[in-house]
Protein backbone atom coordinates (compact mmCIF):
# COMPACT_ATOMS: atom_id res chain seq x y z
CA UNK A 1 0.00 0.00 0.00
CA UNK A 2 3.20 2.47 0.66
CA UNK A 3 4.72 2.27 -2.20
CA UNK A 4 1.39 2.81 -4.65
CA UNK A 5 0.98 5.76 -2.33
CA UNK A 6 4.38 6.97 -3.47
CA UNK A 7 3.75 5.83 -7.33
CA UNK A 8 -0.10 7.23 -7.03
CA UNK A 9 1.33 11.30 -5.87
CA UNK A 10 4.75 10.80 -7.45
CA UNK A 11 6.39 11.36 -4.81
CA UNK A 12 10.44 11.81 -4.16
CA UNK A 13 12.42 11.74 -0.91
CA UNK A 14 12.72 15.00 1.27
CA UNK A 15 16.00 15.98 3.08
CA UNK A 16 14.35 15.55 6.24
CA UNK A 17 13.10 11.97 5.67
CA UNK A 18 10.63 10.55 4.47
CA UNK A 19 8.23 11.57 1.07
CA UNK A 20 7.03 14.62 -0.47
CA UNK A 21 5.31 16.34 -3.64
CA UNK A 22 4.21 20.06 -3.77
CA UNK A 23 0.38 20.21 -3.90
CA UNK A 24 -0.60 23.66 -4.37
CA UNK A 25 1.35 26.78 -4.18
CA UNK A 26 0.03 30.76 -4.23
CA UNK A 27 -0.56 32.91 -6.73
CA UNK A 28 0.78 36.05 -4.93
CA UNK A 29 3.82 36.82 -3.37
CA UNK A 30 4.77 38.60 -0.03
CA UNK A 31 7.84 40.30 0.73
CA UNK A 32 9.39 40.72 4.41
CA UNK A 33 8.23 45.10 5.19
CA UNK A 34 4.62 43.05 5.42
CA UNK A 35 5.81 40.43 8.43
CA UNK A 36 8.01 40.40 11.75
CA UNK A 37 10.15 38.15 10.59
CA UNK A 38 12.81 38.59 7.84
CA UNK A 39 13.50 37.03 4.71
CA UNK A 40 15.88 37.88 2.05
CA UNK A 41 13.63 38.75 -0.95
CA UNK A 42 9.80 38.10 -1.74
CA UNK A 43 8.33 34.58 -0.49
CA UNK A 44 5.67 32.75 -2.01
CA UNK A 45 2.32 33.93 -0.01
CA UNK A 46 1.81 29.68 0.91
CA UNK A 47 2.86 26.39 -0.29
CA UNK A 48 1.09 22.93 -0.09
CA UNK A 49 2.56 19.53 0.16
CA UNK A 50 1.51 16.25 0.59
CA UNK A 51 4.39 14.23 3.29
CA UNK A 52 4.18 10.58 3.55
CA UNK A 53 6.54 8.50 6.25
CA UNK A 54 6.41 5.23 6.58
CA UNK A 55 6.74 2.15 9.65
CA UNK A 56 9.98 3.09 11.10
CA UNK A 57 11.08 6.39 8.88
CA UNK A 58 11.44 9.86 11.14
CA UNK A 59 11.64 13.08 9.85
CA UNK A 60 14.81 14.50 11.32
CA UNK A 61 14.28 17.78 13.49
CA UNK A 62 14.40 20.98 11.99
CA UNK A 63 13.58 24.30 11.64
CA UNK A 64 11.70 26.61 9.56
CA UNK A 65 11.19 30.82 9.75
CA UNK A 66 7.50 30.05 8.68
CA UNK A 67 4.30 28.59 10.61
CA UNK A 68 3.21 25.11 9.32
CA UNK A 69 -0.05 24.04 9.41
CA UNK A 70 -0.27 19.91 9.16
CA UNK A 71 -3.51 18.10 8.14
CA UNK A 72 -3.76 14.37 8.83
CA UNK A 73 -4.97 12.42 5.33
CA UNK A 74 -4.47 8.43 5.97
CA UNK A 75 -2.86 5.68 7.41
CA UNK A 76 -1.68 5.69 10.99
CA UNK A 77 -1.28 9.00 13.17
CA UNK A 78 2.08 10.71 13.22
CA UNK A 79 3.64 11.65 15.95
CA UNK A 80 4.76 15.59 16.07
CA UNK A 81 7.66 16.35 18.10
CA UNK A 82 8.42 20.01 18.94
CA UNK A 83 11.08 21.98 21.31
CA UNK A 84 9.85 25.59 21.71
CA UNK A 85 12.50 28.55 21.70
CA UNK A 86 12.46 28.27 25.38
CA UNK A 87 13.17 24.62 25.44
CA UNK A 88 9.81 23.01 26.24
CA UNK A 89 9.12 19.67 24.18
CA UNK A 90 5.81 19.28 22.65
CA UNK A 91 3.78 16.07 21.92
CA UNK A 92 1.55 15.83 19.33
CA UNK A 93 -0.41 12.98 17.75
CA UNK A 94 -1.95 13.77 14.39
CA UNK A 95 -4.51 11.35 13.36
CA UNK A 96 -8.48 11.07 13.79
CA UNK A 97 -9.02 9.19 17.23
CA UNK A 98 -9.93 12.00 19.71
CA UNK A 99 -10.36 9.23 22.66
CA UNK A 100 -6.53 8.58 22.01
CA UNK A 101 -5.82 12.57 22.08
CA UNK A 102 -5.69 12.71 18.26
CA UNK A 103 -6.14 15.81 16.42
CA UNK A 104 -7.08 16.09 12.57
CA UNK A 105 -4.77 19.20 12.33
CA UNK A 106 -1.85 20.82 14.03
CA UNK A 107 -0.26 24.09 13.82
CA UNK A 108 3.87 24.09 14.25
CA UNK A 109 4.54 27.68 15.20
CA UNK A 110 7.49 29.42 13.29
CA UNK A 111 10.69 28.97 14.68
CA UNK A 112 10.17 25.80 16.92
CA UNK A 113 12.25 22.80 16.18
CA UNK A 114 10.27 20.04 14.94
CA UNK A 115 10.55 16.36 13.61
CA UNK A 116 8.02 13.86 13.51
CA UNK A 117 7.92 9.42 13.34
CA UNK A 118 5.98 6.81 12.72
CA UNK A 119 4.90 5.04 16.18
CA UNK A 120 2.72 2.51 14.94
CA UNK A 121 2.79 0.62 11.53
CA UNK A 122 1.55 1.21 8.04
CA UNK A 123 2.38 4.59 6.63
CA UNK A 124 1.22 8.25 7.44
CA UNK A 125 -0.19 10.34 5.01
CA UNK A 126 -0.18 13.99 5.90
CA UNK A 127 -0.45 17.42 4.38
CA UNK A 128 1.65 20.05 5.35
CA UNK A 129 0.95 24.20 4.45
CA UNK A 130 3.43 26.59 4.96
CA UNK A 131 3.03 30.54 5.76
CA UNK A 132 4.91 32.31 4.24
CA UNK A 133 5.56 29.91 1.61
CA UNK A 134 8.38 27.14 1.99
CA UNK A 135 12.12 27.65 0.62
CA UNK A 136 14.79 26.08 1.26
CA UNK A 137 16.59 29.24 2.34
CA UNK A 138 14.44 29.55 5.37
CA UNK A 139 15.26 25.40 6.35
CA UNK A 140 17.60 24.45 8.93
CA UNK A 141 18.16 20.92 9.93
CA UNK A 142 19.96 19.87 12.86
CA UNK A 143 22.87 17.74 13.86
CA UNK A 144 22.73 15.54 17.14
CA UNK A 145 25.47 16.75 18.61
CA UNK A 146 23.97 20.94 18.54
CA UNK A 147 20.62 19.51 20.18
CA UNK A 148 21.94 17.61 22.55
CA UNK A 149 24.57 20.87 23.90
CA UNK A 150 21.59 22.69 23.84
CA UNK A 151 18.71 20.58 25.38
CA UNK A 152 20.04 17.47 27.32
CA UNK A 153 16.86 16.71 28.80
CA UNK A 154 15.73 15.97 26.03
CA UNK A 155 18.43 13.52 24.82
CA UNK A 156 16.27 10.39 24.06
CA UNK A 157 14.15 12.20 21.50
CA UNK A 158 16.83 13.70 19.95
CA UNK A 159 18.50 10.75 19.67
CA UNK A 160 15.64 8.94 17.30
CA UNK A 161 15.33 12.28 15.28
CA UNK A 162 18.91 13.14 14.39
CA UNK A 163 21.69 11.41 12.33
Amino acid sequence: MGEFRLLWLNMEPHTEGGFYKSSFDSSENISSNELRTKFEGERILWTSIYFLLRDGEISSFHRLKSDEMCYYHAGSPLSIYMISPNGELITRQLGLNAKNGEVPQFLVPKNYIFGSAMNSSRYSLVGCMVSPGFDFKDFEIFERATLLNKYPQHKEIIIKLTK
